[in-house]
């Protein structure tokens, strides 16, 4: 697995980068860097793509212009959907973009890196990106693989929304069950039936009677 870039800009960009979104609370300023690397770094694996010669010379030898017309693209796209002002958003690409070939230079010359081991330590990137961004960060950088990747957040149910799920279960069961005795209470013998009573006992005992007329006899 390739080393985790992703990560390690974003330990990098907090460090070397105090000032950055600074007006945020912690939590907030960090989510905002973590989104912003995870577009420019996409965008780095995207442009590679289409062009390893050219992002490779750029590594080697960062050129503003270039620097300035990524964070210009990115921040423009209709498919951007940052809730930081473009002006904001801009400004912040440029600064993390920056810092991102900077750092890889200096990893390329570390390591002693070439195209064919920056390549690969790009392509590795993909995996430490995935799920890692909301889905109009891979299409703006036209990372598209990696639409889909971030997973759903699952509700938790508390102790107090299951237990009022539960009562509303019993709930319901004891109205069936009321709603059951009732059927069986409603289903009453006809009037005609309780007024037939007294001859239909009268003829059982005539009946019982002549059979033991009959016995005796």
């Amino acid at each position: 697995m390739a080393f985790d870039l992703v990560q390690y800009f974003v330990e990098q960009i907090e460090t070397q980068k105090p000032e950055l979104l600074s007006q945020y609370p912690k939590q907030e300023r960090r989510a905002y860097i973590a989104e912003i690397s995870a577009l420019t770094l996409g965008k780095l694996v995207s442009e590679w793509k289409l062009n390893p010669n050219k992002i490779y010379n750029e590594i080697n030898h960062p050129d503003e212009l270039y620097i300035q017309e990524i964070a210009r693209h990115l921040s423009t796209l209709k498919s951007n959907q940052s809730t930081l002002s473009r002006e904001v958003q801009e400004a912040n690409i440029y600064e993390i973009f920056k810092l991102q070939l900077i750092e890889l230079k200096q990893l390329h010359d570390t390591g002693n890196h070439n195209l064919n081991s920056i390549q690969e330590l790009l392509y590795g990137q993909i995996e430490h990106l995935s799920g890692q961004a909301d889905d109009w960060v891979w299409t703006t950088n036209n990372l598209l693989e990696l639409k889909g990747s971030k997973p759903m957040p699952q509700e938790e149910l508390s102790l107090e929304a299951t237990m009022k799920e539960f009562n509303q279960m019993v709930s319901q069961n004891n109205q069936s069950l009321e709603h059951d005795v009732e059927d069986v209470v409603v289903v009453n013998a006809p009037t005609w039936a309780k007024i037939a009573e007294p001859v239909v006992a009268i003829v059982i005992l005539w009946v019982l009677l002549d059979q033991v007329m009959k016995v005796f006899a």
